[in-house]
């Protein structure tokens, strides 16, 4: 019986999300079927598919309209982890450090957007990061409002830890608006940095 995942008009990281929690219902040999409406979507899963060890083909159905058929397969090959880009799945003793409340540079709407995405996905990896440190702008996202407090409640369940730096929420007028984790300070910024396994930083 052939799965199939409508993702059209969702935004990344959905569709990969849902056709992961799909897949993960399923036995080996099965198939899911995943309807998106964009390239890059296609890319993405194609990615997710061969890191994963399953078959994979895709067909362009109609102007924007395409299907992605998966096969399920086995374990997963490690010999293409290097070829997925951004796979964080495996943060053991890794650290976040956040020090926005936008990604990258450019259009702040789009910034606002994909940190959104950013933190959404890190409640998604099959592995969690030991600590998330915020400071500078990214303090406005533990705080009252802020769109990313339900993912990382979730994260902070799950055993995450979570700090913003104090005197960041000092100097945005923040100190009582912490909604999410502890307050920290440099010394202990730095002491988390340093003893890090690998510092991950959207």
């Amino acid at each position: 019986m052939k799965h199939v995942v409508d993702a059209r008009g969702l935004a990344c990281p959905l569709p990969v999300v849902n056709t992961k929690n799909e897949i993960e219902k399923m036995e080996k040999g099965g198939t899911v079927e995943v309807l998106v409406d964009n390239e890059i979507a296609v890319q993405n899963l194609k990615k997710f598919a061969k890191v994963r060890n399953h078959e994979v083909q895709d067909e362009k159905v109609a102007e924007n309209f395409y299907k992605v058929q998966i096969q399920v397969g086995s374990e997963p090959d490690t010999s293409v982890q290097e070829e997925v880009t951004c796979d964080c799945t495996d943060f053991d003793n890794n650290l976040v450090v956040i020090s926005s409340d936008k990604m990258g540079e450019g259009s702040d709407e789009l910034g606002v957007s994909l940190m959104k995405a950013f933190v959404f996905a890190l409640t998604k990896q099959d592995r969690y990061p030991k600590t998330i440190l915020f400071y500078n702008g990214g303090a406005h996202l533990t705080c009252e409002g802020a769109d990313t407090l339900e993912d990382l409640k979730y994260l902070e369940s799950q055993g995450v830890e979570i700090f913003t730096c104090g005197t960041c929420l000092n100097f945005y007028g923040l100190t009582e608006k912490l909604a999410v984790g502890e307050v920290t300070n440099m010394y202990d910024i730095v002491e988390k940095m340093s003893t890090a396994g690998k510092i991950i930083k959207p």
